[in-house]
């Protein structure tokens, strides 16, 4: 059923990827051209909750000579929060201690009071959880799925994986030049959480001799065995890429920080662990190299400038059919729609079995199980 509507905002939550700019531009174009004002709130959802923090007053006004040339750009023009869960607000008591309040209700609140009619909610895992439950809560919400991890399951592919991964294939190709100049284990960190799609990806693609991701627990024994082998020849230098989830067997995920009140916990340091214990048993000098933010930044590739402006149009358009508490969705040849519950209600994981990882067995590349 067609819906019309006067005043639709727009948000960018969690870590940023290549294509969110895309989204925005594609929403902008498509909700101007039904005669609707967009609006864009300002880092995450703080825009609504502490609006006294911007001269705008936590809402920009957005119109197509505002978005025109930003589709190339990485990054957001609306900024975007790791701190914004309005459900699970960290905030500081006067005795100094630390807790978590609820906030949503002033952000139902504050959308009402701008007249708004519907959002559309640009994030990964955690950001489309927080649009699923203000849907619960009555608004109109649209879910755009946004992370480099590419570990959202109810879609085909997400924007910012691509560029994530071309980015991380073109540093292994030139740490390839340096670690057979040296005679290295070139040990390459990057991210992924959870879930091991850019390492399994930029690995294969950069020809690495062994890839450790979540999803296969590592002996690293059977590692260094690996790259002995692969190095006893003329060839001797090798490529290890890591997730930064990944583990060994029976062991446990390599921690930054512990999660705390407002903040997930931080992975990372998997890789100067690995090189370490790969020198001390391979014999072979050994250096790790963390990609991690660089993975973030920069333009989008074609492909992920072309699903985030996809996803952006589709946004508009599901709004303009009526629906609310859904996610726009890759299932080529089609753009569908799926509920926000189905889309977070598991990651996205690699299959142990899946043809990434049969691919790359059939290259020789180990995975250390």
């Amino acid at each position: 059923m067609s819906k019309t509507f006067k005043r639709i905002a727009i948000n960018t939550g969690g870590g940023d990827a290549p294509g969110l700019n895309a989204v925005i531009h594609a929403a902008v174009y498509a909700a101007r051209g039904l005669g609707w004002e967009i609006f864009g709130i300002r880092e995450g959802l703080e825009g609504l909750l502490e609006p006294q923090n911007y001269p705008d007053g936590g809402l920009m006004k957005l119109n197509r000579d505002v978005v025109r040339n930003i589709a190339h750009l990485g990054g957001t023009i609306l900024g975007t929060t790791n701190r914004g869960n309005p459900f699970r607000l960290k905030t500081t008591r006067p005795d100094g201690s630390v807790v978590e309040i609820d906030r949503s209700d002033d952000v139902v609140r504050r959308f009402h009071e701008h007249k708004l009619d519907a959002l559309i909610s640009v994030g990964g895992d955690g950001s489309l959880t927080i649009a699923h439950q203000l849907a619960q809560k009555g608004l109109t919400v649209v879910g755009v799925p946004k992370t480099i991890d590419n570990d959202l399951q109810s879609t085909v592919a997400t924007f910012g994986f691509d560029s994530a991964v071309s980015f991380a294939t073109e540093c292994i190709d030139r740490l390839h030049a340096t670690a057979e100049s040296h005679r290295r284990v070139m040990v390459v960190e990057v991210m992924g959480r959870y879930a091991g799609w850019i390492a399994l990806h930029c690995g294969i693609a950069g020809r690495a001799d062994a890839i450790l991701i979540p999803e296969i627990p590592y002996d690293i024994n059977k590692v260094a065995a690996h790259i002995k082998r692969k190095t006893s020849g003329l060839r001797r230098h090798s490529i290890v890429v890591v997730a930064e989830g990944a583990k060994p067997i029976g062991g446990e995920i390599k921690l930054k920080a512990s999660a705390t009140a407002g903040h997930v916990e931080r992975l990372g340091g998997v890789g100067e662990v690995v090189a370490h214990e790969l020198q001390d048993l391979s014999g072979k000098e050994s250096r790790a190299v963390v990609l991690g933010h660089l993975l973030r930044g920069g333009s989008p590739s074609s492909l992920d400038r072309l699903l985030g402006l996809n996803f952006g149009a589709a946004a508009v358009r599901a709004l303009a059919e009526g629906r609310s508490g859904v996610m726009v969705a890759l299932n080529p040849p089609r753009t569908e729609y799926v509920p926000l519950a189905e889309a977070v209600s598991a990651l996205k994981l690699v299959p142990a079995d899946g043809h990434a990882v049969t691919t790359a067995r059939a290259l020789d590349i180990a995975f250390g199980d």
